[in-house]
């Protein structure tokens, strides 16, 4: 039997085809390993998102103090791990859920509260022993918490009310004033005295060195302080960022500030300004015309009564806000001055909470929780009335999440970077 002898080249081609078989099995093995990796990564990058998700809303069922780290024992395997953190952040309470999982972490921070048309409650007026008054073009819509004594209609200079119903909606007694959480409250009491350094983390930073300071809620507190008088002018400021002044803030319209807090006894934030903070006052905070605050921002007035001091929160004409405005602080009977002033064509769509004296001229898509109204006209206060004013719960957003004033569950309200 005779050997066919094969040429050389076949037997390059022979073993240029095992080579390429053997490459092509080779990739197929690295990808199908690639794949099984990418689609681990993929399953654990999917289940770090549900776990820090699901964060924000255990945390709501842990018994545990505000400005604590809380970490939730998961029923999983215990390569896996979820810390959360809450505090406040002005008046809205701030939740930071961390997840790990092996070596892979993932963080997220954001802004917390209630559902605001889960309440349904477009007016509650504390119970003072006279009934609400109503005159004008006046309009509330919506359930009304009410005194016992009730509401009527009435008169103020020769106008009478124009209303076919006192209340477009349900009419309940008002009991207790509902109340914001005391944790809250000391701490916004703490930020106006300048006493919170004491418990946050700070770094401290010259307005006057840049026109733009971008600071993330992952890191920790910038503050620009000074005993001085603070103008606001051509100023960039977003994030975790506080300025406090131990006199006033003059915030100007060439300013844009996103997700900070101010802090002074006097603000004034002039015409034309565009924003989304927080001020915190202790003797006066002065909004002017035009001015557009988007959402969730806050105004907050907080100082007692004294007939020797005048302090107050006033928006005037053609001025909004998404969000809350907060008159905080004990009040006397012979209180006949208003504490917070809402003047004709401003619109707040969000909630108004008075502890105080409530001045209503303007339109509220929302909630007002107040003390008493009060009424200046032609040289005369009428208490308890509201005159040519709008409260209509049903135009608030239904995605609406604000101020926590029951123990209610919680709702993302914004999330921050």
């Amino acid at each position: 039997m005779r050997i066919k002898k094969l040429k050389a080249g076949s037997l390059q081609m022979v073993t240029f085809i095992i080579v390429v078989i053997a490459l092509l099995l080779s990739s197929f093995l690295i990808l199908t390993h690639v794949h099984k990796r990418f689609r681990l990564q993929t399953n654990h990058i999917i289940e770090l998102t549900k776990l820090v998700d699901r964060g924000f809303y255990d945390h709501q069922a842990q018994s545990y103090k505000g400005n604590d780290t809380l970490t939730i024992p998961l029923m999983d395997e215990d390569y896996k791990s979820l810390r959360v953190h809450k505090e406040f952040w002005g008046v809205f309470e701030k939740v930071y859920s961390e997840a790990q999982i092996k070596n892979k972490k993932l963080a997220k921070v954001a802004i917390v509260g209630q559902q605001g048309q889960k309440s349904k409650i477009a007016l509650f007026l504390n119970d003072n022993r006279k009934p609400l008054v109503v005159v004008g073009i006046t309009k509330i819509t919506g359930t009304a918490l009410l005194p016992e004594r009730g509401v009527k209609t009435g008169h103020i200079s020769g106008q009478p009310y124009y209303g076919t119903r006192a209340v477009y909606g349900e009419i309940k007694e008002s009991k207790k004033f509902p109340q914001l959480d005391n944790r809250m409250r000391q701490y916004i009491t703490l930020l106006s005295r300048g006493e919170w350094t004491k418990q946050t983390e700070v770094q401290y930073f010259d307005l006057n060195a840049k026109k733009k300071v971008v600071n993330s809620f992952h890191n920790n507190l910038l503050l620009a302080y000074s005993p001085n008088e603070i103008m606001l002018t051509d100023m960039e400021l977003s994030g975790h960022i506080i300025v406090h002044s131990n006199t006033k803030i003059t915030v100007d319209e060439s300013s844009l500030l996103t997700d900070i807090i101010l802090i002074a006894p006097e603000i004034e934030i002039k015409d034309n300004v565009k924003g989304t903070f927080q001020a915190l006052a202790t003797g006066s905070i002065l909004v002017s015309d035009h001015v557009r605050l988007g959402y969730p921002s806050a105004l907050v007035l907080i100082s007692d009564y004294e007939k020797e001091q005048d302090h107050f929160l006033k928006m005037t004409s053609k001025s909004q806000i998404k969000g809350s405005l907060l008159c905080l602080g004990k009040t006397t009977a012979d209180n006949y001055q208003a504490q917070l002033e809402i003047e004709s064509d401003v619109i707040i769509e969000g909630e108004v909470y008075c502890e105080q004296n409530l001045e209503l001229r303007g339109t509220v898509y929302g909630s007002v929780y107040t003390n008493n109204f009060i009424v200046r006209e032609d040289g005369t206060t009428y208490q308890n009335h509201l005159f040519n004013a709008e409260i209509n719960i049903d135009k608030m957003s239904e995605e609406y999440v604000g101020l926590s004033l029951d123990k209610s569950p919680k709702q993302v309200m914004k999330w921050l970077y």
